[in-house]
């Protein structure tokens, strides 16, 4: 999946909302563009961003995740395994990603399927519902763990 946000965006984004881009919020929405393809922990990120300024505490970083989930800058994800992930939240994206999620080793790879909006819109349609936002977890195995399940048989 490609990412099509970078710091100007993010910038703007903030400008627009009256916020300020303080010099921590930089360095974290940073970690997010350098690792688009990984869905982030407040611990990923503090272990990311403590590399380039030492001085930013996991509190900090916990704060800044809560503020970007709110303001919609990122979105919050619960995969189940008790730790909140993060993403930069495509507001001007009109598809979907989804995500499959390994059960052995963890491993989230997002994919997307122009089916599920074609089911969404049947299923607003049929209930006079106005959906404005869905999300499909399939958890599973991923390829390598399959191996080594069948390698343990």
């Amino acid at each position: 999946m490609t990412m099509t946000i970078d710091m100007s965006d993010l910038r703007r984004r903030f400008h627009d909302m009256q916020y300020k881009m303080t010099p921590q919020r930089e360095i974290i929405l940073r970690a997010f563009i350098d690792f688009q393809d990984k869905h982030l922990s407040a611990e990923d990120i503090y272990q990311i961003v403590r590399k380039r300024s030492p001085e930013i505490g996991l509190a900090t970083v916990y704060r800044t995740l809560e503020l970007l989930s709110d303001l919609e800058v990122l979105k919050k994800l619960d995969f189940g395994d008790g730790r909140s992930r993060y993403e930069i939240n495509e507001t001007n994206s009109s598809h979907h990603h989804h995500h499959l999620i390994c059960l052995l080793c963890g491993s989230v790879k997002e994919f997307e399927d122009d089916l599920l909006e074609t089911l969404e819109n049947a299923i607003a349609q049929k209930s006079n519902f106005l959906i404005v936002d869905h999300q499909l977890k399939i958890y599973g195995y991923c390829l390598a763990c399959q191996q080594k399940r069948n390698n343990v048989d």
